[in-house]
């Protein structure tokens, strides 16, 4: 039987281009409660929200959902789930699961794969998955973050530009064609599981000068030496939402229905 894990789902209230984006409703819901609602659907024996504002805490504590409430002044999901590991007091072999607050439709299949990915990779600190790219704009596109492994499947770089690079390409017209060939163009999903022990050291170690340069938080995993294992997705993550627009997309695509 496989051991268990516990999801933490970070959540702000304040957002630059969507305020108050985890309790924005989606189908009546708030947005909070449906991702709420796919993570208790994956396996964890826990699913906790960890938010440093009232209002979200008050809404998840009605639908009888866990919360711990943290610091306001975080830099970043990881410190926010470095303090959640203290707080429930979690052993350092803990398996915890990040799960961002604005995907609303991610599948629950894939939360328990990338939990288990980490429990059956004993000597890795860090898990994740990819999808494969299929698409030019995509690969080109710096908002979509790239990875490349090595044999084992662990990671061995993570960039916003188009990596692997063909250097045998005779023009620029088409930079994709060989790496997608290969399977070697990979979207990185930024699904994490972590073991509670290096999430704390992780916390303490300074920002490496790679994850400054790409603005890539877990570069500084790499730079530390942590190992992160990768593994192809089993499903679609489902659209994260940053704008209206995201937020009216999610909402059609729930009002269709399964």
């Amino acid at each position: 039987m496989k051991e268990l894990f516990v999801v933490v789902i970070p959540a702000r209230f304040a957002s630059t281009r969507l305020p108050g984006k985890p309790l924005r409703k989606i189908a009546g819901l708030p947005m909070i409660l449906h991702t709420v609602a796919r993570a208790q659907q994956s396996g964890a024996n826990r699913v906790y929200v960890a938010t440093d504002d009232q209002r979200i805490s008050d809404v998840c504590n009605s639908a009888g959902v866990d919360v711990v409430m943290t610091r306001d002044d975080h830099q970043s999901g990881s410190d926010r789930l470095a303090e959640v590991c203290d707080e429930l007091q979690l052993d350092d072999s803990a398996i915890v699961v990040n799960v961002q607050g604005d995907e609303p439709l991610i599948a629950p299949v894939v939360i328990e794969q990338v939990a288990s990915l980490l429990m059956d990779n004993t000597d890795c600190e860090m898990a994740s998955l990819y999808h494969l790219i299929d698409d030019q704009d995509d690969f080109l596109d710096p908002n979509v973050v790239k990875v490349v492994c090595d044999a084992r499947g662990r990671a061995l770089y993570f960039s916003r530009a188009p990596i692997p690079f063909d250097r045998g390409q005779a023009s620029d017209a088409a930079p994709l064609n060989k790496a997608l060939a290969l399977h070697l163009a990979r979207r990185h999903i930024g699904l994490y599981a972590y073991r509670a022990g290096f999430l704390r050291r992780f916390v303490r170690y300074a920002a490496a000068p790679l994850e400054r340069f790409e603005v890539l938080e877990q570069l500084r995993a790499l730079h530390h030496g942590a190992h992160i294992m990768m593994a192809e997705a089993e499903a679609d993550s489902g659209p994260g939402i940053d704008t209206e627009e995201d937020l009216q997309r999610v909402e059609r695509l729930l009002s269709a229905g399964p």
